[in-house]
């Protein structure tokens, strides 16, 4: 499709919203006073309406949040629910990977860095196996879109994912969902806080369980229900002490335990030449002999301690905090047996990774002014360190890593208000990044990575009337070098990929139209990166080898809508068109054992992949959301659904007629019945409501092998909160 096609599906939603704006009015007897809910984030690391923030944010909260895991599905279930954000996994539901406006990690390593920073309650989720810490209690979800390197520090040239959990408050506050559905699937989870000391202590636990029965044979060892199931627990605590008006000091911990299947491959269910899923496709069935039927287990747990003290017109902020995890997953990587099939295998392959022990320490303390006056600032320093011993065990050769990584940063930040309707932010941070690779048990030497580096941002804010802002902004952000030595245990020497850095433009609009009936925002953007990280992957000696890329470049845009029709229908939409782009004339990779390679080739039988695209970058995505009610006495029956749909998006750094999605989409119902006041709702849900089977991976070294969405659950959902 050309450039034009995709702007004219930005350019329809703009229509769609504009066009239902102007029809409101037809509405004006029904609804009397409708207005949306303001919507407060900490993209800057403050509170602010985000109508008011110089950043392309997007956010997800509430029913959307409630709907979207009613399955018993973990992170992955927010790809594509937001425009410009996708995520993916090869390792089930331990280590995912995300993306925004097309930048990400493919690299499935367990010390693989990514550009897209995973934050939950302040503290930085920066090993992969942390990013999926599982999502519950969660007030609200803020995808920032663009380098965030002044106030989030390195590793954020494409973004942030922010999870905020309900605070501990002096209000009592108690919630539970309850839900059951398809394959015994269930889960439960809630939260009970309130105040233990009136006025000086507060306290609130929250709890979550998920389930999956085991559905999935193994047709090869005629074992019945041999995998696809999972049980996931997750405890978080916290304790709010406010001695005095000036002084918060809030203290959290939680665990969490995984125990299941990890990411299911299944042989040739592609076609040589297409990229459709063939009938060697089963949702229920696979055929393997090895893998053990691909289990996984992780445990971990960490505790934070944020500090709040008010001098007066000047906060102290200091966040301390730790995080430990251990675990593996293991798998039949093939997906098949070889020389019987599906299709053609050469060799088997089965392969266990896991975290042997892994600790992470950070603290932040930052001081920024607290009034409101036309100056406003902030200055801090951060402090990284982790340290991981990591194992890769492919049967015939097994290998520990010991990767150590340490960081230190200074940041500030100023805002000017200008005149009454100007405001200019500008920002600075320079961080120190070092890591380090040692190969246990080995005479190699240690291999020692660092750079420093400086992140800035430039923005303007133009109030041109009181529900319509312009911004613009610049950013400069990098990520640091990495260490990949996974390939030890193949007889490789590990690789090294140097630091890469990120020149960023955007530009934008924040509406509230019709009374704050309608918001509406977008954001035109363009980006540079030198010495972009890749990971080349695959190949027909399944090799994972980090590399830099001479440039990569790319540009789109994004809308985000919300227009509540009446006091019971409430619409929200939202766009992205994404187009990256590889520049580098003689960067070539190894190439798959058996697609249809679209690339030209070099010499060496590489593909050279100048001008492809970037790996897991959506071309466009697409999502809409619709709920309405119907009041009946003190309650109300309601209907709410949820769809996206998911443009061409390449998965590797070569193209071929063979590995790539195009028009994925999913959607969700909800029927039921609430209670006015949100005292409960008793609901039936579905997931992937169509069963649609998308592509959603691959994996390309000596077959056809690939892995899929979640299945179809059908449930029902119970929930209740005072």
């Amino acid at each position: 499709m050309t450039i034009r096609h995709h702007l004219r599906h930005g350019g329809a939603l703009a229509a769609l919203v504009v066009a239902a704006g102007l029809a409101a009015p037809a509405f004006a007897q029904e609804t009397g006073s409708v207005t949306l809910d303001d919507v407060i984030v900490t993209a800057q690391k403050r509170s602010e309406n985000i109508q008011e923030v110089p950043v392309s944010v997007a956010t997800m909260g509430g029913e959307k949040l409630q709907a979207l895991f009613a399955g018993g599905e973990d992170v992955l279930a927010l790809s594509s629910r937001v425009p410009g954000l996708f995520v993916e996994s090869s390792n089930g539901r331990a280590a995912p990977r995300f993306y925004i406006r097309g930048l990400g990690n493919t690299d499935f390593d367990l010390a693989a860095s990514q550009p897209v920073s995973v934050i939950m309650d302040d503290v930085v989720m920066e090993n992969v196996v942390l990013k999926s810490t599982p999502i519950f209690d969660v007030e609200q979800v803020e995808v920032l879109r663009g380098p965030q390197g002044t106030l989030f520090g390195r590793n954020t040239t494409a973004g942030i994912v922010k999870f905020d959990s309900v605070k501990p408050s002096q209000t009592f506050k108690a919630n539970g969902t309850v839900t059951y559905g398809s394959y015994g699937s269930w889960t439960a989870e809630g939260g009970v806080g309130g105040p233990l000391v009136e006025g000086k202590l507060a306290g609130r636990i929250a709890v979550l369980g998920q389930h999956r029965d085991d559905y999935i044979d193994n047709t090869y060892t005629g074992v019945k229900d041999a995998m696809g199931g999972y049980d996931e627990y997750a405890i978080r605590g916290q304790l709010l002490w406010t001695p005095t008006d000036n002084l918060d000091v809030l203290l959290s911990a939680h665990n969490r335990t995984l125990k299941g299947t990890a990411a299911i491959f299944r042989a040739n269910i592609l076609t040589k030449g297409s990229n459709k899923i063939n009938g060697n496709f089963d949702r229920d069935a696979v055929f393997y002999n090895g893998g053990g039927n691909n289990p996984q287990k992780y445990d971990g747990n960490g505790e934070s301690l944020k500090i709040d003290y008010d001098f007066g017109g000047v906060k102290l902020t200091s966040i301390s905090a730790y995080e430990t995890t251990n675990g593996y997953s293991r798998g039949d990587i093939d997906g098949g047996v070889a020389g019987v099939g599906p299709g053609f295998i050469p060799f088997d392959s089965d392969t266990k990774d896991g975290i042997d022990d892994l600790d992470q320490y950070t603290q932040e303390l930052r001081l920024a002014s607290d009034t409101d006056g036309a100056f406003t600032w902030q200055v801090g320093g951060y402090y990284f360190h982790s340290s991981m011993l990591l194992t890769t065990d492919a049967g015939f050769a097994k290998a520990t890593l010991h990767h150590k990584n340490t960081a230190w940063a200074g940041f500030g930040q100023a805002t000017y208000q200008v005149t009454p309707a100007l405001k200019i932010t500008g920002g600075l941070r320079y961080t120190d990044d070092k890591k380090t690779m040692t190969v246990v048990g080995s005479t190699a030497p240690q291999i020692e990575v660092s750079d420093g580096k400086v992140s800035w941002d430039l923005s303007a804010f133009y109030t041109v009337t009181d529900n319509f802002n312009l911004y613009a902004r610049a950013a400069h952000g990098f990520r640091g070098p990495t260490i990949q030595g996974r390939d030890v245990v193949f007889g490789s020497n590990p690789s090294v990929a140097q630091s890469e850095t990120i020149q960023s433009y955007e530009a934008g609009f924040k509406s509230e139209l019709l009374d704050r009936r309608i918001r509406f925002n977008g954001a035109a953007f363009t980006y540079t990166e030198k010495d972009p990280q890749f990971s080349a992957i695959g190949g027909a000696g399944n090799n994972t080898l980090l590399i830099n890329a001479n440039k990569g470049k790319a540009y789109g845009v994004e809308f985000d809508g919300e227009f509540k029709v009446t006091q019971n229908l409430l619409l929200t939409a939202g766009y992205s068109y994404n187009h990256t782009k590889i520049e580098d004339k003689n960067l070539a990779v190894a190439v798959c054992a058996q697609c249809t390679v679209t690339d030209p080739l070099n010499g060496a039988g590489q593909a050279l992949v100048n001008g492809n695209p970037f790996p897991n970058a959506p071309k466009y995505v697409l999502n809409f959301t619709a709920r309405y009610s119907y009041p009946i006495g003190d309650g109300e029956l309601f209907a709410y659904t949820d769809w996206f749909k998911q443009g061409y998006t390449n998965i590797f750094l070569y193209q071929s007629k063979e590995f790539y999605s195009k028009g994925a989409f999913e959607g969700g119902l909800k029927l039921g019945y609430a209670k006015q006041d949100g005292a409960y709702e008793v609901a039936l849900f579905a997931r992937n409501i169509t069963n649609e089977v998308n592509l959603r991976g691959a994996i390309d070294f000596n077959n056809l092998t690939g892995f899929v969405n979640e299945p179809r659950i059908v449930g029902i959902s119970i929930s209740a909160k005072r």
